[in-house]
Formats: C-alpha cells, sequence, structure tokens
C-alpha cells in the first residue's frame, strides 16, 4: 500500500473523539503515511490536555504534521508571557486551564505541550494539496501568507478562489454547523464541529476516504 496522506480537522479538547478517530484509521496506518493535524487542538472541549496528550504519542506511529490553530496560537502567546491570561480566559481558555488542574495555573501545563506547539506549521504541502488552519490569499505563494489569513480569516462569508499553486486547499477553522465537510473542489473545508454536537473528521486527501466520529467517541456510519 502507498504511503497516504490524512487530514485532520479541529479539534477544541474532544480527547475521546480524536483517540477514537485514530483507532479508526490505525487499521492501515503506516509509519510513512502522514497525518496533517488542522490545528485547534485546545479550548472549548473538556480535556485539551489530553489532546495534546494523544498528539505527542501518534508522532511515534507515523509522520505527523502539526498545524498551529488560532487558539493554539493565543494558548501559546499565554505561555510566552505575551498575552494575559485573561484574555485566553475570554476567548475559550477556561476550559483548557481546568483540563490541566482546579488551580487554572498557567505553570501547570507541561513543558513538552508548550513545546509541541511552539513546532507547529503555519502550512504543509504535498505535490496535490495544500493544508492550512484558516485561509489564504489566492495569489500568493504559500511562503508570503500573512499570518492572520492563515490563523484567523474565516471562509464563511466568502470563500477563496483557487491558489495560484494549482493546488486543492484542505482547511479547518470555519465549523461546519450541520456537521457536514464543506467541499467546493479547489477548497475542502474539514472543520464538523465535533464539540458543539458535530463530528471530528479525518480525510485521505487523495482517495477522498472519511471517517468521523463524535465528541463520545461514535463512529459515523457512511450511510447516516
Amino acid at each position: 500500500m502507498s504511503a497516504r496522506t490524512i487530514a485532520i480537522g479541529d479539534i477544541h479538547g474532544c480527547s475521546i473523539a480524536l483517540a477514537a478517530l485514530i483507532e479508526a484509521i490505525a487499521i492501515a496506518l503506516q509509519p510513512d503515511d502522514t497525518v496533517v493535524t488542522l490545528g485547534d487542538y485546545v479550548d472549548r472541549g473538556l480535556d485539551s490536555k489530553g489532546v495534546l496528550d494523544v498528539l505527542l504519542k501518534l508522532g511515534d506511529r507515523c509522520q505527523l504534521i502539526s498545524l498551529i490553530g488560532n487558539h493554539d496560537a493565543v494558548m501559546l502567546g499565554v505561555i510566552d508571557y505575551q498575552l494575559s491570561i485573561e484574555e485566553w480566559k475570554s476567548f475559550g481558555g477556561t476550559a483548557t486551564l481546568q483540563s490541566y488542574g482546579e488551580s487554572e495555573r498557567v505553570k501547570d501545563i507541561p513543558a513538552d505541550h508548550a513545546e509541541f506547539l511552539r513546532r507547529c506549521r503555519m502550512w504543509y504541502e504535498t505535490p496535490t494539496h495544500f493544508f492550512v488552519h484558516a485561509a489564504y490569499d489566492p495569489a500568493l505563494p504559500l511562503d508570503q501568507q500573512d499570518e492572520a489569513t492563515l490563523l484567523w480569516q474565516g471562509i464563511r462569508e466568502e470563500v477563496p478562489g483557487p491558489h495560484v499553486s494549482g493546488k486543492t486547499a484542505i482547511v479547518g477553522h470555519t465549523s461546519q454547523k450541520n456537521g457536514e465537510i464543506l467541499d467546493v473542489g479547489h477548497l475542502v473545508c474539514i472543520d464538523t464541529n465535533c464539540w458543539n454536537g458535530g463530528w471530528l473528521t479525518a480525510m485521505d486527501v487523495e482517495s477522498r476516504r472519511v471517517w468521523q466520529v463524535d465528541e463520545r467517541g461514535r463512529l459515523r456510519l457512511p450511510d447516516k
């Protein structure tokens, strides 16, 4: 079997869903497969700590490429004393802090979790696809993209056009409230709103095979 590239959408503290999703794809998971996680590992859901624990272990089973999301960037800003903890709490950080202990202290966040976030990339590309957390400027190469666009720009009001590279964009960030993947051909959004009643989605970007589980870890059957 040739190596696959599998993307995973926004996780938002749903550790049970993430563990179940990995097990669903792991039947054929090979060490040379690449798993691209699209960011927003933390906030909103109940177990951001557990999500980062699972991702650290996943890196031993495959080629893991982790992108940083806007929620992760805010968390890292607090860890690195660039943002206040109150700013983070107002953005959803309370649930994340509570997953590390009732004291809600930043110093309770393990060093390996902070280092994981620091290693996350802004974008990733293959010969046929590119991956960003949020959106992109269609006219600019990936290495010239604005950070605010990559991390914060939604696609609810306007979907960006085809990228100058001709590659298919795989994105997250803009949650699909109906739990369904948004596929417009040149762009696929796989943030399917797991933490708020939807699904956590993984997609083999070449074959378009999809796996989805809900927040409790229940697998969605293809005909449902």
